[in-house]
């Protein structure tokens, strides 16, 4: 089962491109799809997230900020993996 997250970025942002760098060496080993969404001139994500970007999301639940925290992500990863499995058996 593919994981799909949300990066959300803002140009000129070298901890994003740092980011999105990390993650897509990521993609095969743990079944990751990733949606980028530029916070730039949308004025609730540049509220939401401003100067926090990089931001990754799991379910809508923000995983890191900043910089990929490999620890968090596994942890999102199997929790979401195992709430699927959970839903399939209900």
């Amino acid at each position: 089962m593919s994981i799909q997250l949300i990066l959300y970025t803002r140009t000129d942002c070298h901890l994003c491109e740092d980011m999105k760098l990390a993650l897509s060496r990521l993609i095969s080993e743990l079944d990751l799809k990733i949606e980028i969404i530029s916070i730039d001139g949308n004025r609730e994500l540049e509220l939401a997230y401003g100067a926090r970007v990089p931001v990754l999301v799991l379910d809508e639940e923000i995983i890191c900020e900043h910089f990929l925290d490999r620890a968090m992500l596994n942890r999102a990863i199997d929790k979401a993996r195992t709430r699927h499995v959970d839903e399939k058996h209900s």
